[in-house]
Order: C-alpha cells, then sequence, then structure tokens
C-alpha cells in the first residue's frame, strides 16, 4: 500500500460487526470510520471523504440499497466508491450491485475475502 493511507467508511446497524469489521481493517493499515445508521450517511461520507464505502444492505429506516442510490443523488458524494458489505445471498447480492451500479460487494463473514477484496476496490481505477 502506498505511504498515505486509505480510509474506509463502513455504514453498518450491527455495532458489533460494525467494530470488529473496524479492528480488521485498521490492523490492515487501512483509516476506518463507522456509522450506525443509512440516516445521516450523505453527511458522513461529506465529511470523511473515503476511498471506498463498505455499505451493509439490510438495516432498518433506510436499507443500504436505497441508500446507495441517494449518495449517487449529491454532487458531494456522488463518485465515492460503494461496496456492499452483506450477509445476503450472493446472487442477490449480485443483482443488487447491478441494479444499484455500485462497485461490487463483499459477503460478511470471510475475513480472507474482506481483504481480498478491499484491496482490489481500492486499487480499481474503474469509474
Amino acid at each position: 500500500m502506498d505511504d498515505q493511507k486509505k480510509t474506509i467508511l463502513v455504514i453498518d446497524d450491527d455495532e458489533n460487526l460494525l467494530m470488529a469489521t473496524r479492528d480488521l481493517l485498521e490492523n490492515w493499515g487501512y483509516r476506518v470510520y463507522t456509522h450506525k445508521r443509512g440516516f445521516g450517511s450523505t453527511a458522513a461520507i461529506d465529511l470523511v471523504k473515503p476511498d471506498l464505502v463498505l455499505l451493509d444492505i439490510n438495516m432498518p429506516g433506510l436499507p443500504g440499497d436505497r441508500l446507495a442510490g441517494l449518495i449517487k443523488t449529491f454532487e458531494a458524494t456522488k463518485r465515492v466508491p460503494i461496496v456492499f458489505y452483506s450477509s445476503n445471498d450472493e446472487d442477490a447480492l449480485r443483482e443488487a450491485v447491478s441494479v444499484h451500479k455500485v462497485r461490487g460487494y463483499i459477503p460478511k463473514g470471510d475475513i480472507y475475502e474482506l481483504r481480498q477484496k478491499v484491496r482490489q476496490y481500492l486499487n480499481c481505477n474503474c469509474a
């Protein structure tokens, strides 16, 4: 990784998973911020200016798939790379990625895949 730490914002309503994910990502050398609900996420993104957003789909009030669309409507946040980070099955995740035009997905629960895919998405120069 380059000298400047990459910044990741993790948005998830499960506080235990949020903290565990934060700890893992920080141990791997990333600067990590967390946000515990969909509401207020666009302001958090604008404030943090992350290199990547890991976004849970299954959140009460404002689900991540709807939030992804909202993020893309604001000038300050529309170019932020979003990756769904969810326990949904992979077929549903692939469909959600296609419908909501986010960068990709990472299934929850596989630490190796989390590490590999975060690296992949941060090094991707895709639009």
